[in-house]
């Protein structure tokens, strides 16, 4: 169910999105070769709690803020779930955390030692679909949380994010829309994509962040005149 590894393990998921339709083969031969990297190495519980520490926040304040609460654990990479509930919640707020993410956080934590989040191993032997059922159970986490760690940790080659603002404002680009599609309806058209969606995700997003940059360029340039 992993995304295969080889000299080019995305050349196969290329040629199949780029015979989609013209606008495809465009965007892949202006971006280049497929740039989708994944923490492999992380078990779901680590990938869980960075991807809460990153919620609704710029990525420099995250990642300054999971460097504060890794060095609470300096002998180990990443703490395991009963050191991070040993830790009091005071200290876990002080790293920048909010009350409700130390919650959320907590929750991880205590869902692993339960067995709901699954380690690496059996995560493996999980359908998409049931370890999706499976984690948005836990306060704070989402459909799109678990997207991402199946895309970004456990390398599912299948998914494809549709309530991602990102990814529908790619296909807006990609396709010269007026507005963005609804989930539903990008999910139908990504149909076609399969089963491949996870590349077609990070095209997607690829699109979206050259519009900006273009539109960036474009004001600077205007109020340079």
């Amino acid at each position: 169910m992993a995304i295969k590894k080889s000299a080019d393990p995305y050349a196969t998921a290329i040629k199949h999105i780029a015979k989609a339709d013209a606008d495809w083969a465009r965007l892949i031969k202006q971006v280049g070769p497929c740039g989708l990297q994944a923490y492999s190495a992380r078990e779901p519980c680590e990938a869980l709690i960075r991807a809460i520490a990153h919620q609704q926040l710029h990525g420099k304040a995250a990642e300054a803020i999971t460097r504060r609460f890794l060095a609470l654990y300096p002998n180990v990479e990443f703490p395991a779930p009963e050191n991070i509930l040993a830790t009091e919640e005071t200290i876990l707020r002080a790293c920048g955390f909010s009350a409700t993410k130390v919650a959320t956080i907590r929750g991880i934590a205590e869902k692993t030692l339960e067995g709901v989040v699954p380690m690496r191993r059996e995560a493996d032997s999980l359908s998409d679909e049931e370890l999706i059922s499976r984690l948005v159970t836990l306060r704070g986490v989402g459909r799109w949380t678990v997207e991402m760690i199946l895309i970004f940790t456990l390398e599912r080659p299948d998914v494809l994010p549709v309530d991602d603002f990102g990814v529908r404002e790619g296909w807006r680009v990609l396709k010269s829309l007026e507005k963005q599609p609804a989930p539903k309806e990008l999910a139908k058209i990504g149909q076609a994509w399969s089963p491949h969606r996870s590349v077609a995700a990070w095209y997607l997003w690829q699109a979206a962040n050259q519009a900006k940059l273009v539109a960036k360029a474009e004001r600077l340039k205007e109020r340079q005149k």
